[in-house]
């Protein structure tokens, strides 16, 4: 028998990214325009033996919520959700979307009390995927509403997911396998390395990772990846970045983002398109330092497509969050916003590593 596209893709999440096991708890979180891949994992993660529980969004859902919720229903959490993350064994996030932009008209008064009664679920989070007692992994089914925000038909679009989580090939899991091993190299290589600089035609930042962790994201918590990252001591950040790329925020695009930074902190920052949502954001504690500083590596995604679970990915590329940290880099800074801004270094980019120079024009020099 053929194997169906997406048998293929589930095969992957639940071997190779959520290494389902016996007993494991499985939640499936998407919309109802994923049915045909939730089917196949649901499928496979039985046959593994695990406990499968699905819970598919309908269109508007999130925005009917808002519009219509009280200050005590904001606050209120699924018993469901808070199980899954405080005790289950694995999360499959499956973006799956209708409108990409029905979100934009929320309250934000009642967007921020959700998102401060939430903290606390969010903070498990971190924690639980940090130290893998929760296996998660965010990945994207092909839909018409990402497929006109990336600028492609449906069918072009399809082709690009697809390809990005190599499923085109014999054997994914063993092609994931091989972005692994390499990108170990370069992780163990700046794991030694203390000061790092990404250098551009409109950048010139500095920054220090003495005491952090460079982890290697290899498809497991993300499918596609294709990236190392880490936190930059919070303190440490100098000189000012310039980010080529559009970035989306809460359904909002924002266009030729800069910020000049000093001792960690940003203290300016401008937009071509967007600076209203930039000033908001500024506004939220933490979000004024960086919580993750990163370099792109899969050259399957060489286009943007207001998606930053393939963008931040583009190799190529390097990119800097502002906001929360990720716990098991070993970061600090905590925040309810964490959004990654990404700048094009295959036109003269460099990075230097402890006065070093590790990598030009979009690739590695060391491996």
């Amino acid at each position: 028998m053929i194997q169906s596209i997406e048998a293929k893709y589930a095969q992957l999440l639940v071997e190779y990214c959520l290494e389902i096991q016996q007993g494991d708890r499985l939640l499936v979180q998407t919309t109802l325009l994923a049915e045909p891949l939730v089917r196949e994992v649901y499928r496979l993660a039985l046959r593994k033996g695990a406990h499968v529980v699905t819970n598919l969004s309908f269109q508007e859902e999130n925005r009917i919520f808002y519009e219509e919720a009280s200050e005590e229903q904001l606050k209120w959490h699924s018993p469901l959700q808070e199980a899954a993350m405080e005790s289950f064994e694995a999360y499959l996030f499956i973006r799956a979307p209708y409108n990409l932009r029905e979100d934009q008209s929320i309250d934000p008064q009642k967007r921020k009390v959700r998102s401060t009664s939430s903290q606390h679920l969010q903070q498990t989070y971190s924690k639980r995927t940090a130290d893998r007692s929760l296996k998660r992994c965010l990945c994207q089914y092909p839909t018409q509403a990402a497929a006109q925000q990336a600028g492609m038909s449906l069918e072009e679009y399809q082709y690009f997911v697809y390809d990005a989580c190599k499923l085109f090939g014999d054997n994914p899991e063993e092609a994931w396998l091989e972005v692994r091993n390499h990108q170990q190299k370069i992780v163990d290589y700046l794991n030694q390395c203390k000061e790092i600089r990404y250098k551009n035609k409109s950048s010139d930042i500095k920054f220090n990772v003495g005491g952090r962790i460079w982890m290697n994201s290899d498809g497991q918590t993300n499918m596609p990846s294709g990236e190392v990252y880490t936190a930059p001591v919070e303190d440490s950040v100098e000189g000012h970045v310039h980010f080529d790329f559009p970035s989306v925020y809460q359904g909002h695009p924002v266009k030729g983002i800069t910020l000049w930074v000093e001792a960690g902190e940003v203290v300016r920052w401008e937009a071509r398109e967007g600076q209203e949502l930039l000033d908001k954001i500024f506004e939220v504690e933490g979000a004024r330092r960086f919580g993750e500083v990163a370099i792109g590596t899969n050259y399957n995604i060489q286009r943007p497509t207001g998606n930053i679970l393939f963008d931040e990915k583009i190799g190529g590329t390097v990119h800097m969050a502002v906001g929360q940290s990720y716990f098991q880099t070993g970061g600090k800074n905590k925040s309810s916003v964490h959004w990654d801004m990404i700048a094009e270094m295959k036109d003269g980019g460099e990075i230097w590593a402890d006065g070093t120079l590790i990598y030009q024009n979009g690739v590695f020099t060391i491996t």
